[in-house]
């Protein structure tokens, strides 16, 4: 178990990997696991049916409802939002209240290396991409490709970044280039591939 700060809330029946930390205010539900060496920062709530990676930064007061998935090394920013429901409702049309079992929950699934900023809502269901970026306030409701920068509401493309989290640098049509690492990408249908070198 990691280090669960005073005042940090993990239910039993969550699994809390070896070198987290949970701060306090933090709310684990049963049902969820946190993988190793992951951060969750004040007023993190994480939901049953969760799964979150290795290496994961989950910044304070994000919330992730379940079933949502992030690989290893994923960045949630302060206050960011994972959804679980397309089609929400306190009632049903007949004017009952909605239980936990009465709506079919869609998580979403975030790929590794890939980054949340800062109070930006992901719609349930959608998939991010390996290493893609989302910009601080974003609403995304369609999936990111890898590698892919977006922002806005609707989040849409405006360009690429890689591992370092730098915007790349067009190389030649095909061509893209970090001008941090120096590594170079290629375009593909489906995004980007880092090209070996």
């Amino acid at each position: 178990m990691g280090d669960l700060k005073t005042g940090s809330v993990v239910e039993p029946g969550a699994s809390i990997g070896a070198g987290s930390v949970v701060w306090p205010t933090a709310v684990v539900r049963a049902g969820a696991s946190i993988g190793r060496n992951c951060v969750l920062g004040r007023g993190v709530y994480v939901d049953s049916e969760v799964i979150v990676g290795a290496n994961c930064k989950i910044q304070d007061a994000a919330k992730l409802y379940g079933p949502a998935r992030l690989d290893d090394g994923v960045f949630i920013g302060p206050g960011a939002i994972l959804t679980n429901d397309r089609h929400p409702r306190a009632i049903a049309p007949d004017g009952t209240p909605k239980g936990r079992d009465s709506w079919a929950r869609q998580g979403v699934s975030i790929a590794e290396g890939a980054s949340v900023g800062a109070g930006a809502v992901v719609v349930s269901g959608v998939t991010v991409g390996e290493w893609a970026m989302i910009g601080a306030g974003a609403v995304v409701a369609s999936d990111v490709a890898p590698f892919s920068l977006v922002v806005g509401i609707p989040a849409h493309p405006v360009g690429w970044v890689g591992e370092a989290g730098a915007r790349l640098v067009e190389e030649n049509g095909e061509l893209l280039r970090c001008p941090i690492s120096g590594r170079l990408y290629r375009r593909q249908s489906d995004g980007l591939k880092a090209v070996d070198e």
